[in-house]
């Protein structure tokens, strides 16, 4: 339904607009659905030579059910709503940054492209290959997540991020009267976990954090089964090879003898690493914002989780930045996410006039 309207929405501003269903190639992980949302893709022809990509999601983290218990509201300067901030907004500041182009006649761009996809909450595994394909062929792509609501910022750089999964598989027994028949997978993932538990390297911003285990059937059962799994963050993509070498290896030192160790490591996200195409949009941009007497930070170091931004700066160096939607708080929470009000004013003369500089060749590399 909301691809649907999307659609309508880019149609009804006059762009060329195509729905894009996941194909063969998206990237499966441990947590992947069988059916993955689809992206809706625009585009815009104008007589300028400037590409411009637009992206933002338009799915959520939230359940079924949720949005009946917390309709829309507003509360003076916040407009509550699920998933408002994350990433709606962000959608929002690209149709109505269209139709302002549109109500100026403004078509000194060459090309305008809209992607919006519906997977960025579990990895983007359908649109990763298309945003790279994207980000590749555009002079500037602009991302639309939203701003923390103290800090009126655009990103630069962001963390990768990948998952470890450890699986032990061992043998069940009767814990009172024969446990020394069993294979306790308990045990042994213990042991794994805890001789990796130190391979976080804060001096190359590498985090690894086992986050969840489980194990085990019944209490009076020598479990047969235990799985983990451990969050990575990393800023550099090349650290990604050598911490699944590091895991491998280390993993081979076992417990238990007899027992299996299984491990999968995936490669959710790469980092948004700074170039200096993207500090010179982002002086532009903070320009752009002290015409109307406002600040904008502009976030060189690493900052906040994954973003799809990402997957468009991967086979690029053209400037790709992040975070234009509109200030905002309580993402992936149960009942505070709001938008700030009167961030949308000065969002969205934000990004019509970056995408006019622009065009314009108003910012210089």
């Amino acid at each position: 339904r909301i691809s649907q309207l999307v659609y309508d929405r880019l149609v009804g501003l006059g762009g060329q607009v195509e729905f894009i269903e996941p194909g063969a190639d998206s990237y499966r992980m441990h947590d992947t659905p069988p059916k993955i949302g689809r992206m809706v893709k625009a585009t815009f022809t104008g007589t300028g030579r400037k590409k411009i990509l637009l992206i933002a999601h338009m799915d959520t983290v939230y359940l079924k059910g949720m949005g009946a218990k917390q309709p829309f509201r507003i509360d003076g300067n916040r407009a509550y709503g699920l998933a408002i901030g994350d990433d709606k907004a962000g959608i929002a500041v690209i149709l109505h940054t269209l139709a302002i182009l549109n109500q100026l006649s403004f078509k000194d761009y060459g090309t305008l492209t809209v992607l919006i996809n519906g997977d960025e909450e579990i990895s983007s595994p359908a649109s990763r290959n298309i945003l790279m394909k994207l980000g590749a062929e555009h002079d500037l792509t602009m991302s639309h997540e939203g701003s923390p609501s103290n800090s009126d910022q655009l990103s630069l750089a962001t963390a990768g991020i990948a998952s470890v999964n450890l699986k032990v598989t061992g043998k069940a027994s009767h814990a009172g009267s024969a446990p020394e028949l069993g294979l306790n997978a308990i045990y042994e993932l213990s042991h794994q976990v805890l001789q990796t538990r130190q391979f976080s390297d804060p001096s190359r911003g590498v985090k690894m954090n086992w986050t969840m285990i489980s194990g085990g059937t019944n209490r009076n059962v020598i479990p047969a089964e235990a799985k983990a799994a451990a969050d990575i963050r990393v800023t550099n993509i090349e650290d990604y090879a050598g911490l699944e070498s590091k895991i491998r290896s280390t993993i081979k030192n076992q417990l238990i003898p007899g027992t299996k160790v299984e491990m999968t490591f995936e490669s959710r996200r790469p980092p948004l690493t700074l170039n200096p195409a993207q500090i010179a949009v982002g002086e532009q941009a903070q320009r752009i914002y002290s015409e109307i007497g406002k600040s904008l930070k502009v976030v060189e170091s690493v900052s906040g989780g994954g973003t799809d931004a990402a997957f468009a700066a991967a086979q690029t160096t053209n400037p790709v930045l992040e975070r234009f939607g509109l200030l905002s708080f309580g993402a992936h929470s149960n009942d505070d996410e709001y938008i700030l009000i009167d961030s949308i004013e000065p969002r969205l003369y934000l990004a019509t006039r970056l995408i006019m500089d622009f065009s314009r060749d108003v910012v210089r590399r």
